[in-house]
């Protein structure tokens, strides 16, 4: 994953150089004896990992708990980092599994993530001036339906399209074959395409799914 994401997982072009010598520069310092130097990196990717943890389980205290342990092994795993990669790449990759991890030991009855893509209402169809659907109710229905979705197809997407990574940094993440990836994210468009087919009609959310 490119070195500086915003709160949504966005990349600013100009900063991420910057940020990915600042990174360097923390793990260095770190793994000299310097813990202190943590905070950098904590301070740094603190917002992107908790809004990374609440895309897989829709609680805002879960993923604070979840974004913390991330930081805690990935403390605990600096010295595994091989600078084969910019380190967000790295912290991101290890994060994901962490929370693919605990997902699936979270009992089902717990997470939001059960809900039936045929139980999730299509929003209404109510037109704004510029014809298209109401921005929060398009927004909340893609990703009700998208959290709805089996697990493989569900993180992908979210890796893609949420947090704006590129097929070979979600397959990294995901510890999966490119062509893996680009499959789980054909075959999860399909399925929202076939279940929400008012919604993936509106012109922006098409480009996107």
């Amino acid at each position: 994953m490119q070195p500086c994401v915003t709160a949504s997982g966005h990349t600013i072009g100009a900063e991420s150089s910057v940020s990915a010598n600042d990174d360097q520069t923390d793990v260095e310092r770190v793994l000299a004896g310097d813990i202190s130097a943590f905070e950098g990196i904590v301070r740094r990717w603190q917002g992107p990992l908790i809004n990374l943890a609440y895309r897989f389980c829709r609680d805002r205290g879960r993923a604070e708990e979840m974004a913390q342990e991330a930081f805690l092994r990935a403390y605990r795993a600096l010295a595994q980092w091989r600078k084969d990669a910019v380190f967000s790449t790295w912290l991101f990759a290890l994060a994901t599994n962490l929370y693919r991890s605990e997902l699936r030991r979270i009992p089902a009855r717990m997470l939001s993530l059960t809900v039936s893509l045929d139980d999730i209402p299509e929003p209404p169809d109510a037109r704004t001036s510029d014809g298209g659907l109401e921005d929060q109710d398009r927004d909340s229905a893609v990703q009700r339906a998208v959290l709805a979705l089996p697990a493989k197809y569900r993180e992908a997407l979210i890796l893609f399209y949420f947090h704006d990574m590129d097929v070979p940094t979600a397959a990294r993440s995901l510890a999966l074959p490119e062509g893996t990836v680009k499959a789980r994210l054909f075959r999860g468009r399909e399925i929202l395409r076939s279940k929400l087919p008012q919604l993936l009609a509106v012109p922006r959310l098409k480009e996107a799914l």
